[in-house]
């Protein structure tokens, strides 16, 4: 299975890190090119490789972490995604009013993205905490963090817990978009709620 997160900002950099610390390999990649990630690659180790955009889409499970209006723009680089598993890590609740109503027109925001990725299994994860706080390990470096994770593929979603699993987090399946997906939406009871889950 092939990684990659197209985004290198601080959402894009707090995965990388967990992937580095588990010595998982992924592809990064952003819109100014590998040389611009050089200095990030350096300072991870040698399983985050810097790679080019249109490279990263021919991962296996893709990380989208970029702003929500930027969603639409990767997405439209390809017509057909049949076979991927997209990870959809934006949210839309910082953007004004008017442009959300013209973006969203009611709908939930991981439900337009996946009706930009025709063939795609949209997978909405990662997206409930701050990026500082998704960087940082639990307190005391005890237990793990929790994940919310929704998508309408059964498998998709299993495929994304199983990821979070291995890089250290606590994921909780929370169904399908319309239903659990609701809950890690912008301004759901979940987003920004920092759980931990301790081992007994």
């Amino acid at each position: 299975m092939r990684y990659s997160i197209v985004g290198t900002g601080n959402v894009g950099r707090a995965l990388a890190g967990h992937f580095a610390r588990q010595q998982i390999e992924v592809a990064i990649a952003n819109s100014r090119g590998p040389a611009s990630i050089a200095d990030l690659v350096k300072e991870l180790g040698p399983s985050i490789i810097a790679t080019t955009l249109d490279a990263a889409l021919d991962a296996d499970v893709i990380f989208f972490a970029v702003g929500f209006l930027q969603f639409k723009d990767i997405a439209a680089a390809r017509t057909d995604w049949s076979g991927k598993i997209v990870i959809d890590a934006t949210n839309a609740f910082m953007l004004p009013p008017d442009v959300q109503e013209k973006e969203l027109r009611g709908r939930l925001s991981s439900e337009v993205n996946a009706d930009r990725l025709p063939g795609a299994k949209l997978v909405k994860a990662f997206n409930q905490l701050p990026a500082k706080v998704l960087a940082s390990p639990p307190p005391n470096n005890h237990g793990r963090r929790v994940i919310f994770i929704s998508s309408d593929h059964g498998d998709a979603s299993a495929e994304v817990a199983a990821l979070a699993e291995r890089l250290g987090f606590a994921p909780i399946e929370v169904g399908k978009i319309a239903e659990g997906g609701r809950l890690i939406q912008a301004r759901g009871p979940l987003v920004l709620q920092n759980l931990v889950k301790y081992e007994q």
